[in-house]
């Protein structure tokens, strides 16, 4: 048979793009940096977005929705902000077929249509902290496109929050970046992350702090898997969110934005996927379990596998049934495989006239006969102990791809194949702006016990550099 996918040692861009096309995850669209996702990927993102908003509403914040059309006046209130967004603009100038008075901007992100409607909103110290998220999608005008990773149109959620004082603001944006994040990106996708400070050259643009979560894909370079930002007062003063404090003294709000979006679903390909196609964490995997029946003879082998459906949806797994014995049953294989479909259980007639199933896990490509009583149990021990090992893999060639150097030559050496790692004192902003120079950037700031810098002139601070995405 010809080889399906090409080798990710031999060219892993187009394997990653391989992958995306016989999984059937996604098409570009019909304007050139857009996408078209499939079933299979957006059934993935669903339960990504279910788990994400639960955890975001955990925090407090509430779900609304606002325009896709902003003014373009809007973001010229904050100057930071529409530098930085300039580059990616997608501007509408013209609507019913006259021009418009004032051109709109398509919604790049939403701090300043949000400003204007908080500052409506908040009036009094009781009415914040103000916690808001909205599910939907942005453009930004994407010049070197590739599906998921960098799109003109995307799928994410923005939250933005207004607070009373900084430290509330702080903490907020840290327990977002923590508790949600960090733990969604671990704990359903598995993905290992490295929490840290972006630099200031690095940094959201209208932000006063960026915080970021960094993944390792397949290749050694790195992924921005979202973000989190302090915004100060600058949004605050630019559209006047103001609140009168418990004293009667009007104050500026303080605010908060973070997001993250599709470009999860290009890191979990990439993070987990080989070279026969995805793997995916049985916890996002729209079916955790696929029995197969190989061959048919008198209808009792589809007969039995129905039985093993029915007990493995009723034990809480996701199950579906393949039963297409006009299908070549080696073709059948190879899709489950390559759409990442955690488990198989094989049903033909060799086997179950022995009283036998076979079990075939997609993570470690293993195949056990089991006899048909013990399928149930051995499918949820299996689906458990594959969730950590697709983490404890990715973590360890992590590690293994990690490199502690002393000086800024040596971590741009480093910084080819891998990531490398030194005190930020040896980097320092020239020395960032020389790594830039290479295609390598600072991926994030980290103190040694884990937390957060308040600022990246800190002492002892450590560095991650590396290529990215």
């Amino acid at each position: 048979m010809a080889r399906v996918l090409t080798p990710r040692a031999e060219d892993f861009p187009r394997w990653y793009q391989d992958v995306i096309a016989k999984a059937e995850l996604a098409d570009n669209g019909p304007v050139r940096g857009t996408m078209v996702i499939r079933p299979t990927a957006y059934a993935i993102w669903e339960r990504m977005q279910a788990d994400m908003d639960a955890r975001i509403k955990a925090t407090g914040a509430e779900n609304a929705y606002f325009p896709l059309f902003i003014p373009e006046s809007y973001l010229h209130r904050e100057a930071q902000h529409v530098e930085g967004f300039s580059p990616e603009l997608a501007v509408v100038t013209h609507g019913g077929g006259k021009q418009l008075a004032e051109p709109v901007v398509v919604r790049p992100t939403s701090e300043t249509v949000i400003g204007e409607f908080m500052a409506k909103w908040v009036d009094s110290y009781r009415d914040l902290p103000l916690l808001l998220n909205q599910w939907a999608n942005v453009v930004r005008w994407e010049m070197r496109p590739r599906i998921f990773l960098r799109t003109s149109e995307f799928l994410w959620q923005e939250g933005h929050t207004a607070h009373a004082t900084e430290q509330d603001a702080k903490d907020y944006t840290l327990r977002i970046h923590h508790q949600v994040y960090e733990k969604h990106m671990r704990d359903l996708l598995a993905i290992p992350v490295i929490p840290g400070r972006k630099t200031d050259r690095e940094r959201f643009a209208g932000a006063t702090s960026t915080y970021t979560l960094e993944g390792m894909m397949g290749d050694g370079k790195a992924l921005q898997m979202g973000t989190s930002h302090e915004l100060g007062q600058n949004f605050a003063r630019a559209f006047d969110i103001q609140y009168s404090s418990a004293a009667g003294v009007r104050e500026y709000a303080w605010t908060t934005s973070w997001g993250s979006s599709t470009r999860m679903l290009g890191g979990l390909i990439m993070c987990h996927g080989d070279d026969n196609g995805l793997r995916l964490p049985p916890l996002v995997a729209p079916t955790q379990a696929l029995v197969m029946v190989v061959k048919e003879t008198d209808g009792s082998i589809t007969a039995a596998a129905k039985g093993l459906v029915d007990d493995l949806a009723a034990a809480g797994v996701r199950v579906k049934l393949d039963d297409r014995v006009d299908t070549p049953f080696g073709r059948r294989a190879v899709d489950a495989e390559l759409k990442g479909v955690p488990l198989r259980i094989e049903v033909g007639p060799r086997d179950l006239a022995a009283g036998n199933v076979t079990l075939a896990r997609r993570i470690d490509g293993s195949k056990t006969p089991l006899p048909i009583g013990g399928v149930v149990a051995a499918v949820t021990e299996a689906l458990v102990a594959d969730q950590q090992g697709l983490y404890d893999e990715a973590l360890a060639r992590r590690e293994a791809s990690t490199v502690e150097v002393k000086t800024l030559d040596e971590a741009i050496e480093a910084s080819q194949s891998g990531w490398a790692k030194l005190p930020w004192s040896a980097v320092g902003v020239d020395g960032e702006a020389k790594a830039n120079e290479s295609a390598i950037t600072v991926r994030c700031l980290f103190r040694e016990d884990g937390s957060a810098p308040a600022a990246q002139d800190e002492p002892n601070l450590t560095a991650i550099l590396g290529r990215s995405y």
